[in-house]
């Protein structure tokens, strides 16, 4: 059995490398490749033992995917958009989970309903990732982006809030007041206990500032939310989507640069490979589901895929460019539908790719149900699968030349507002540097050394402004006892970044990318030194 694991993670990792570099060389969806090789790992005699628990992938994989997306969202676009991100990840998530649970059960009626309402649930939240890379990279409105990005941190909790009270509906019938109890008991404590872990680890991190010890921290945090949230009979996720949230956005800035350097690129690597890892054990799975499903009809099978498929895809085109505009008429006043424009709705509508959460919760379908196996989980999976790989494959591959068609692509206003934050923040440092030269706590030669160091950037940065390029790396170093001169001139940048982004004036991407180049900038004491 050992063995057999450590052959398996060497298999996942050797896929994902192989992966990665195709899909780089290539340009295809990573989601593609790793399926394949996973695929062709089943085939290794040793890894065809191989199963995955339900309740691993549940326990393993979900807990920090979501509470990392949680972490990094932007309060202030998603607070502005609150209205249309709540509308897609409330109102369209549950319709989507009752379409695609009504479609599969049309072909599948033995499944029964609870089973149909849980693969529903799991094919119905977002995966933004995909569609706003491919937005980000070719310049589209950046509200589209706040807008997939916030319905995709949300839809996570509402859909597996409710496969959860469908597995619990598959073991025995739910009354509509035991379910609405259930679901108040879920989510009430799911997001009070969340509250609590946020708030008891955000007062840990006030006195823990060694980086290994914040790492540590940052890393069991979700795994603190969602396992005793679970154990409670609460919403694991909604517990670790709240944690996230009230630490990303409380207690961010209170850690030091050398902490948030490390930790990013540390929670950059592990998504990645959880990401990659649950392709992969879908490819390994893929043989033994292909098997398993090979006693029903191709063509049944596959009238049911392009169904499902179908309704996913065009409920949510359905949903934005007719349900959501006409929701402005409701009492008790006029929501604020209107002021999305028609093109901007059609790429949102277009953007809804399913992803690794999706397929979490497809693979966490429970194998047996008090005793009895469920016959039908291998279809469930098979239908799951092919509705992530349709909008992975189908509508990444096709957004760009639906962006170019309506005009959206091919903006430069976030790397002009980069550029310009770079500027103001230069000039606060000036200003910071020339009131300590003016208090007498600088002398003027070693003012004018960073002085002219500024200005150098300065002036790099308004000659260019369509190209904002990264700090100079070659500058100077400190002088002796000069550490705490650069400290205070970036302290000043900071301030002066993080008042553009209250009063609204630069988007949380800019924001994080000037943080990055400050935390890189500032000087990182040694224990022991001033």
């Amino acid at each position: 059995m050992h063995d057999l694991v450590v052959l398996s993670l060497l298999a996942i990792v050797v896929a994902v490398l192989l992966a990665r570099a195709l899909a780089t060389r290539t340009g295809i969806p990573a989601a593609v490749p790793l399926v394949l090789l996973g695929a062709a790992a089943s085939f290794v005699p040793v890894l065809q033992g191989l199963h995955i628990s339900p309740e691993l992938v549940l326990t393993i994989f979900l807990p920090p995917l979501v509470y990392r997306a949680a972490f990094f969202t932007a309060p202030r676009e998603a607070r502005a958009d609150a209205v249309p991100i709540s509308a897609l990840a409330i109102g369209l998530t549950l319709a989507t989970t009752a379409a695609a649970a009504s479609a599969v059960y049309f072909f599948f009626t033995e499944i029964g309903w609870p089973a149909a309402f849980a693969f529903g649930a799991a094919v119905a939240p977002t995966d933004a990732v995909a569609a706003t890379a491919v937005l980000q990279r070719l310049g589209a409105p950046r509200r589209i982006v706040t807008i997939l990005e916030g319905e995709s941190l949300i839809n996570d909790g509402v859909a597996l809030t409710v496969f959860a009270l469908a597995v619990e509906a598959m073991s025995h019938t739910l009354t509509l007041g035991e379910g609405l109890g259930r679901l108040a008991l879920v989510v009430i404590g799911g997001i009070g206990y969340g509250l609590i872990v946020g708030v008891v680890i955000g007062k840990v991190q006030r006195h823990a500032r060694e980086p290994g010890l914040q790492l540590l921290l940052s890393v069991i945090t979700p795994f603190v939310a969602y396992l005793p949230a679970e154990t409670l009979d609460f919403s694991g996720i909604l517990a670790t989507v709240v944690a996230g949230f009230y630490l990303g956005v409380r207690t961010e800035g209170m850690l030091p640069a050398s902490v948030r350097l490390t930790g990013n690129t540390f929670w950059q690597v592990l998504v990645l490979l959880l990401e990659s890892a649950l392709f992969v054990l879908l490819g390994l799975q893929i043989v033994d589901v292909i098997e398993a499903v090979s006693g029903y009809s191709t063509g049944r099978l596959a009238a049911a895929a392009v169904l499902v498929i179908a309704v996913v895809i065009g409920l949510r085109l359905l949903w934005e460019l007719v349900i959501s505009p006409l929701m402005r008429y409701l009492p008790p006043r006029p929501l604020d539908f209107a002021h999305i424009p028609w093109r901007e709705r059609v790429v949102i509508g277009w953007g809804g790719m399913r992803g690794a959460i999706s397929l979490a919760i497809a693979l966490s379908l429970p194998i047996s149900v008090d005793g009895r196996s469920v016959a039908e989980r291998s279809v469930l999976i098979f239908l799951a699968a092919a509705v992530v790989l349709a909008t992975l494959i189908g509508q990444s591959a096709t957004l760009p030349t639906l962006l170019r068609a309506l005009g959206l692509g091919a903006g430069d206003t976030g790397e002009l507002e980069l550029t310009r934050a770079r500027q103001s923040a230069m000039e606060a440092a000036m200003d910071r540097l020339n009131e300590l030269e003016a208090a007498d706590r600088l002398d003027a030669s070693t003012a004018e050394v960073f002085r002219q160091l500024i200005q150098l950037r300065l002036d790099r940065v308004r000659s260019v402004l369509e190209a904002a390029d990264d700090p100079d790396p070659d500058a100077e170093p400190d002088r002796p006892g000069t550490g705490w001169v650069r400290r205070e001139m970036i302290r000043a940048q900071r301030e002066r970044t993080r008042l553009l982004y209250r009063k609204g004036k630069i988007g949380v991407e800019t924001f994080r990318a000037i943080q990055h180049e400050l935390d890189l900038e500032e000087p990182h004491r040694l224990p022991g030194t001033p």
